[in-house]
């Protein structure tokens, strides 16, 4: 369909009820005609000071906004769909969640995001920053300087770009040694480490990392992706430990640094064995895929757990979908061992009957923490080099709404954040 089909679509369905309607339904089933900027008019009408309800289960997630001319205008704009509800259709709809595995959680306020990324960066450069612009959510970036300068404190919401923690540069070394870019790269984290008063890079990125840390602990809502997931609690078990200093010049690691690792620190991961072939593109065994290794698995789909939205809510909001079974997509950190996942994990998506998982959850401290595996959701290899991914073309991908739903998760009422 077309970008004009679609508004003449919002148009048609916006006016097809009368203007006393007391409630506009952005449904996020099949008949949404956008459902990646249905989550930006949500985030637009929280920014306006207006509350938003998101419907768990129903109808794939949808969201009830208040009917406002200015709220009928941005939807039509942004190309998503909306059905008017009055009284007595409020009232069913509220009727049928009270009866089923449903529930309706208040949006109160638009979180603040920040994205740690590399000064500079273009949104098609990481997935969340591409979704985050698709759909017409504002975000700062921030580097190294402003997270160790306290610049954390300032947002509800992080999300981590595909970075290496560990000091290692994703060990991309192996392969573009000679890239303008990873030269760049190596420039740029050595110069910033000798800046901020740091020996090297690895420890640059390990201080970094427990900042992040204390940011969940103290209520900061982390998102991570791909290398990032991997990567920081590898760093945070390391306090102490030296375990990627020389792998920054491809000399090799301690063999001995896993059995001295304290997993007490980590998110989400414990007991993992690090990779110390200098010749293995691999940080550790907690990856399941081992992309850029000999042992690289193919990829197949992964389905999304069903959860009750009214015994477990934020679980339900991490994965509401208008699809439940997602094709896979590779990314330096692809997916998760389940043998090196802690017991408190809540996971939120797998591959049924494979010794890995995809999409996970945790609580930390006051705030809470979700990892998902890979780099693109609609960019299964990930070269790099490849064109971005044109959301244009993927409107309804149910991978980018599972970022989406992180995104709105922070505004939710505290009340249904204590599960």
């Amino acid at each position: 369909m077309s970008w004009r089909s679609s508004l003449v679509l919002v148009l048609l369905v916006a006016s097809a009820g009368s203007l006393r309607g007391q409630h506009l339904l952005a449904p996020m089933d099949d008949s949404q005609s956008n459902h990646l900027r249905a989550y930006g008019l949500a985030h637009w009408v929280l920014q306006r000071g207006e509350p938003v309800e998101w419907l768990l289960n129903y109808r794939g997630g949808s969201f009830l906004l208040p009917d406002a001319p200015a709220v009928r205008r941005e939807a039509a704009l942004r190309g998503v769909t909306l059905e008017p509800l009055n009284a007595s259709g409020l009232a069913a709809v509220r009727a049928e969640i009270e009866a089923s595995n449903m529930e309706a959680v208040i949006l109160e306020k638009a979180p603040r995001i920040a994205v740690y990324t590399i000064p500079g960066a273009r949104a098609w450069d990481d997935a969340v920053t591409l979704a985050l612009s698709y759909a017409g959510i504002e975000y700062d970036q921030l580097w190294d300087p402003e997270v160790l300068g306290g610049a954390l404190s300032s947002y509800d919401w992080l999300h981590l770009h595909h970075e290496d923690f560990t000091g290692q540069f994703s060990k991309f070394y192996l392969t573009y040694a000679g890239a303008a870019w990873l030269q760049g790269a190596v420039a740029r984290d050595r110069q910033a480490a000798a800046l901020l008063g740091y020996p090297d890079v690895p420890s640059l990125k390990k201080a970094v990392a427990e900042v992040i840390r204390e940011y969940v602990e103290e209520g900061g809502f982390l998102f991570a992706m791909c290398a990032a997931t991997e990567t920081i609690d590898l760093a945070l078990a390391a306090s102490g430990v030296d375990i990627a200093a020389a792998y920054a010049d491809g000399d090799g690691v301690d063999p001995d640094a896993g059995a001295r690792l304290n997993w007490d620190r980590s998110f989400a991961f414990e007991d993992a064995e690090l990779v110390v072939d200098p010749s293995m593109s691999a940080f550790s065994d907690i990856d399941g895929h081992l992309v850029n290794t000999p042992l690289r698995q193919q990829l197949g789909t992964f389905r999304l757990f069903d959860f009750s939205a009214k015994i477990d809510p934020v679980p339900s909001m991490l994965t509401q979908n208008h699809a439940r079974v997602i094709r896979d997509f590779y990314g330096l950190t692809t997916s998760y061992r389940r043998a090196r996942l802690k017991p408190a994990v809540t996971v939120l998506g797998e591959e049924p009957g494979a010794p890995w998982v995809k999409y996970i959850h945790g609580n930390r401290g006051k705030g809470t923490w979700t990892f998902l595996g890979g780099h693109d959701p609609e960019d299964p290899q990930h070269v790099i080099g490849d064109p971005p991914t044109d959301l244009d073309l993927y409107p309804h991908s149910p991978g980018y709404r599972l970022i989406l739903n992180n995104v709105l998760f922070p505004a939710a009422k505290k009340k249904h954040l204590k599960t």
